[in-house]
């Protein structure tokens, strides 16, 4: 096993081209020199040992069992070692653990050279052998010892703030990814509802994790457990104790237009027999090296139909969302959004700054007055016109501007309704003027809109449309 205090540093190996004298090398060039670069952790012979490891581990002949052990052994060796000593086993198994590339023209000459439907599948199945790297079976055994799956989850997190840097780490990356995919299908996953009997050990993670309204303290996740009040999470066999994502909702008469009240502490609880309207206020995913692995979706299906089964007076599904990307899109795009204003509401905006001129710098600095502005107030009601715009026209790259947007209306929502005053805190200041927005589930429609989303356009209520409508050129 290499060792992680094998670091002394020497000079570069003798006899290299200048060119290449301050561009990194490849570990294939490492590994058969005999010195070692004063900008590279491990020297070539403690590499040539790792990367000896590294094979005993991937080893076809070696049981998975035996292979686990094995991992077990790499894994060990390290949570011991630094950030460049790991950076250098990525590396290693970026660039050692490849296809078999001489295989690939032949399988594909084959599969295009195909004269029956026979030919063609026996072909294709040779396609997907040279496809398959033995960096897969490698990453395999690493999840066959007990912590394994743990360890393969906080080296991605750990390999995904390298990935943008270092384009040469990008195969580990997908080759995590999609074994993720597949580990963590909804299939495999427990759907369960937290409450305040579980675990203190699992309830601090709720604490930890809630990553969009922030829980002040013991009493307030309490109040967040209730019978009126719901949290619910996916989990996985081999990550015991452990929610990879939790979603907390709400039960109540009607579609809620104000964060305050749901995460209020001291607010008496309600008969969740009587609700016919579940909010889904916040949605948390607790796994950094499960990024691109959606399960997000199935969660909040999943919860309405236990909630269905369970309450059958619920008639509602809709969610309380923050709208995090409005605040910067805003600022970028005031000057278009001054060019889309009609004659009549560009004459009302001018009328009330005077002899101010009417220009982007102009409306950000009132915009940041308007936080107790009356209903009538031109200047609010202008705002929640460009917000409209941007939740229901904002779609670069034909996917809609905002990310929560993407997720509720990829998941087949629609634009509801967008309420002042909706989070009243600092961050939700900070993001959106304070502004939130209802998305709403119906079941009955989903799929098209899905379907209207996929077309470039975004499902949104006629209170939603008229908002920006009213306010802007056609």
């Amino acid at each position: 096993m290499a060792t992680a205090d094998d670091t002394k540093v020497t000079d570069a190996a003798p006899g290299e081209a200048p060119s290449r004298v301050n561009l990194p090398r490849s570990t294939g060039e490492r590994l058969r020199a005999t010195l070692r670069r004063a900008d590279e952790a491990l020297s070539p012979r403690a590499l040539r040992r790792l990367l000896s490891d590294l094979q005993a581990v991937a080893a076809p002949q070696a049981s998975d069992v035996e292979g686990g052990h094995r991992a077990q052994a790499v894994a060990a060796w390290y949570t011991q070692a630094t950030p460049e000593q790991r950076r250098d086993l990525w590396l290693l198994m970026c660039e050692q653990f490849t296809p078999d590339v001489a295989r690939l023209p032949s399988a594909q000459r084959q599969y295009e050279a195909a004269a029956d439907a026979t030919q063609a599948a026996l072909a294709e199945v040779e396609l997907r052998r040279a496809f398959e790297s033995p960096r897969a079976r490698l990453l395999q055994r690493f999840a066959a010892f007990a912590q394994g799956l743990r360890f393969l989850l906080d080296l991605r997190a750990e390999l995904l703030a390298h990935v943008k840097k270092d384009p040469r780490l990008l195969p580990l990356d997908a080759e995590l990814e999609q074994l993720f995919s597949t580990w963590f299908d909804v299939a495999f996953l427990e759907l369960r509802r937290i409450t305040w009997d579980d675990p203190a050990s699992l309830l601090e993670k709720l604490i930890q994790y809630e990553a969009v309204h922030a829980i002040r303290g013991w009493a307030d996740l309490k109040r967040r457990l209730g019978e009126d009040r719901r949290c619910y999470a996916f989990f996985h066999p081999r990550l015991p104790g452990e929610p990879l994502i939790f979603v907390e909702v709400a039960l109540l008469d009607e579609m809620a237009d104000s964060i305050a009240p749901l995460v209020d502490e001291s607010a008496p609880e309600g008969d969740p027999s009587r609700a016919t309207t579940a909010i889904f206020y916040s949605i948390s995913n607790t796994q950094i090296g499960l990024r691109g692995v959606g399960f997000g979706d199935s969660l909040i299906k999943r919860v309405v139909e236990t909630l269905r089964t369970e309450l059958p007076r619920l008639r509602a599904f809709a969610t309380l969302s923050p709208i995090p990307g409005l605040r910067g899109w805003l600022s970028k795009n005031v000057p278009n959004l001054l060019e889309r204003l009609d004659a009549k509401h560009r004459a009302e905006l001018q009328a009330a700054l005077g002899e101010t001129a009417l220009q982007a710098d102009t409306v950000l600095s009132v915009w940041e007055r308007t936080r107790e502005a009356e209903a009538n107030s031109r200047w609010r009601q202008w705002l929640l016109a460009c917000t409209a715009y941007y939740l229901a026209c904002a779609l670069p790259g034909g996917k809609p501007a905002d990310p929560v947007a993407r997720f509720h209306l990829g998941n087949g929502a629609r634009v509801e309704r967008i309420n002042w005053g909706g989070d009243p805190s600092a961050k939700g200041w900070k993001q959106s003027y304070g502004l939130m927005v209802n998305y709403w589930y119906d079941l009955q429609r989903i799929d098209r809109h899905r379907a209207l989303l996929a077309q470039g356009r975004v499902a949104a209520s006629r209170e939603v449309e008229r908002l920006w409508r009213d306010w802007m050129k056609p």
